[in-house]
């Protein structure tokens, strides 16, 4: 089977809401290959499903991604300016329940689907894991730099840093008002609150110096998983600003490729 590539192909229309679409990139295969779909980042207000955060251009992604044999999938959502939580996560499950279904006719294996994502995208991928089921289930998750716990964020930051529990803050904006006020449905939108033994496997990647996201983030969640494999890497901060990127891609497609096995 050709490479191929398929561009702003529609997942899903929400009434009032222009079409969701996704671009997806598939390698040349003898059958059926996985899929990642990957998830933006961008504090839930900004980002975008067609290029890489500026940070992240020197991963190469996609030729990465494509050259370990599996298609990438770019998934968009909608942002916390266009809807409130929980339409971003329906976006993405949207868009897994679409690449299960027209997988025959894609060459793409609906057995195995993973999710990666980074930041935000980190925060959605780690819901889709964890809240998926029967059509939007997924087989593993990479977790780059996440938030995992809306209630915690801002105890576990440094002083000097942004107030998560602002009224004005990313986490709040995303789910229609101040975090702490907002407890329930602050607690709706936290992977942590979905943590169970029964979760796919994680892998959960965070700098240890990340000022916007605190790593313990990510501690707090591999905690809750049994089956969730945690790295810090040393002295990087959020996007992993000031670590080399390389190993940190290969680490996550060896993942990948074990889960996919």
């Amino acid at each position: 089977m050709e490479s191929g590539v398929w561009r702003d192909l529609v997942v899903a229309e929400p009434p009032g809401f222009r079409p969701l679409t996704l671009d997806l990139f598939r390698p040349a295969s003898t059958g059926p290959v996985p899929v990642v779909a990957w998830i933006h980042g961008g504090a839930w207000l900004f980002g975008s499903s067609k290029r890489d955060s500026p940070e992240l251009v020197g991963a190469r992604l996609e030729e990465r991604i494509l050259g370990a044999g599996f298609a990438l999938a770019r998934i968009g959502y909608r942002l916390s300016g266009e809807a409130r939580f929980p339409a971003q996560l329906d976006d993405v499950r949207a868009a897994i329940r679409w690449l299960r279904a027209t997988s025959g006719e894609l060459g793409l294996d609906p057995e195995r689907i993973a999710v990666w994502g980074e930041s935000a995208g980190g925060h959605l991928a780690a819901l889709a894991a964890l809240t998926g089921a029967g059509e939007d289930a997924v087989r593993s998750a990479v977790i780059w730099y996440g938030p995992s716990d809306f209630l915690t964020m801002a105890a576990q930051s440094h002083p000097e840093d942004a107030d998560h529990d602002a009224a004005d803050s990313p986490e709040s904006l995303l789910i229609g008002g101040p975090v702490q006020r907002f407890a329930r449905e602050a607690a709706a939108a936290s992977p942590i609150t979905y943590a169970t033994p029964a979760a796919p496997p994680m892998l959960l990647v965070h700098g240890d110096n990340d000022r916007i996201v605190p790593a313990e983030q990510s501690r707090e969640l591999h905690r809750a998983l049994p089956n969730s494999r945690l790295h810090l890497v040393p002295g990087a901060g959020h996007c992993f600003i000031g670590a080399d990127l390389e190993p940190l891609v290969t680490e996550a497609l060896e993942f990948l490729a074990v889960t996919f096995r």
